[in-house]
């Protein structure tokens, strides 16, 4: 099949649409980049053309890009087969602006505004007929020429022609893991991605009065579960505790009532005193871990302990053998294994109890966890690791409820979520697991 998607418009030149604009451009396909001033899009251009990996690739984006204005250019949307939005993170601002493009676009275009976990339904509230037909969330991962992960999410009325075409490009031209995801708050990413590090935030609060050290915590929540050596405030330093503030608020606000995850919707007050006085992470010089100069001219890495106010030269953590082993951690019974089992075995719940109600099976979820967060392993792919019935076990010894999908796992007696070439549906049968 030969993609029929030759010419792009990305609204807005920031870091997300420029990142996008340049692997539309790497495809060699025409590419025009909107922004609100000349000036902003010619920095849009720029930004795109740092972007070239080689001298071949950014010949071509000279022949290929194009930038202009929302004032003087919007008009030239209508020569583009894909219109994707890529602006602030604000309802009004994108409900607005897919209304101004709406008269200007050509029947069949396809229009995708790009959100972390702004819902479809809401930026569409009130919309022609055609422009619903027509319109998907496309949620690129960034960088987006590094991450592999797309979430693409249809609304009730989006037709599956725009929707195939567009993952179709997506896929097969831009080179991206495609994921279909629910019209929820935050996707699959974001929900499942997020809720372990605000609960880890949360819950790491008292492990850590029980003696845990930093450091620690991240060595348990890095090798032995198969995610980056940043393990958990090694993350959120890479983030920035500023943007773990806004995607806690939003989820605050957008998850559903009784969701387990409102309960972590906030920053525990530490780091609430950390954003405070802007200690944010490694784009403020220092959040939990911190570079300083030596008198020799070398660097050593500090850790902040917040009950002192104080910071310390980090230590190398190694694991012993009963911790650097999932299966056997996750049922240890020291200060390691309890924080594990605590932080962990609520996200694996939290994940089972997701389907489908954010995906319509665990492959999604897993996929969007690897290609995404850049986990080893997805949830239930851990879930496989672990064993299961030994885990539902586990929860029904302390007396908690056995969560949707290892519901079903054992209704059907099903010891592994994936066998051979399978995976464990919804309904408990088992399907091909679908090319990446």
């Amino acid at each position: 099949m030969t993609s029929d998607i030759r010419s792009i418009t990305v609204i807005g030149g920031g870091t997300m649409g420029s990142g996008i604009a340049a692997a539309c451009a790497a495809a060699d396909r025409d590419v025009l980049v909107l922004e609100a001033t000349r000036e902003l899009a010619e920095a849009a251009r720029a930004r795109v053309t740092a972007l070239a990996v080689d001298a071949d690739e950014a010949a071509r984006f000279a022949r290929r890009l194009s930038v202009g204005t929302f004032t003087d250019d919007l008009a030239l949307i209508g020569g583009s087969d894909w219109i994707c939005e890529a602006v602030i993170e604000k309802l009004e601002v994108k409900r607005d602006l897919l209304r101004r493009l709406e008269p200007l676009r050509r029947d069949g275009s396809i229009v995708s505004t790009n959100t972390s976990g702004i819902p479809l339904h809401d930026i569409l509230e009130g919309a022609p007929e055609r422009l619903r037909r027509d319109t998907l969330v496309t949620h690129f991962f960034n960088p987006v020429r590094l991450m592999r992960l797309i979430e693409i999410v249809s609304g009730d009325d989006t037709s599956a022609d725009a929707h195939d075409r567009l993952v179709h490009f997506i896929h097969d031209v831009l080179g991206k893991g495609v994921v279909d995801a629910k019209d929820t708050p935050n996707f699959i990413g974001n929900r499942i991605g997020c809720f372990w590090i605000l609960a880890g935030l949360h819950k790491a609060t008292a492990h850590r009065a029980a003696g845990l050290s930093i450091e620690t915590i991240d060595a348990l929540m890095s090798a032995p579960v198969g995610i980056p050596s940043t393990g958990l405030y090694g993350l959120v330093d890479l983030i920035g505790l500023d943007v773990m503030d806004s995607i806690a608020r939003n989820l605050a606000a957008t998850l559903p009532n009784g969701d387990v995850g409102r309960h972590f919707a906030s920053l525990p007050a530490a780091e609430a005193a950390m954003l405070a006085r802007g200690q944010l992470g490694r784009k403020s010089g220092g959040g939990y871990y911190r570079l300083q100069r030596t008198p020799e001219g070398g660097k050593v890495k500090e850790v902040y302990e917040s009950a002192s106010d104080s910071w310390s030269a980090a230590r190398r953590v190694t694991l012993s053998p009963a911790h650097a082993d999932l299966a056997s951690l996750m049922f240890t019974d020291d200060a390691e294994g309890r924080f594990a089992w605590d932080l962990l075995g609520d996200t694996l719940c939290y994940a089972a109890d997701l389907v489908p109600e954010i995906s319509d099976d665990i492959v999604g979820i897993d996929r969007a966890m690897r290609w995404g967060f850049a986990w080893g392993q997805g949830p239930f792919e851990l879930l496989d690791r672990i064993d299961p019935a030994r885990f539902a076990a586990r929860l029904r010894a302390e007396g908690r409820r056995i969560p949707h999908m290892l519901a079903v796992a054992e209704s059907v007696g099903a010891t592994r979520f994936y066998v051979d070439g399978t995976h464990l549906g919804t309904d408990g049968r088992r399907r091909p697991i679908g090319p990446e």
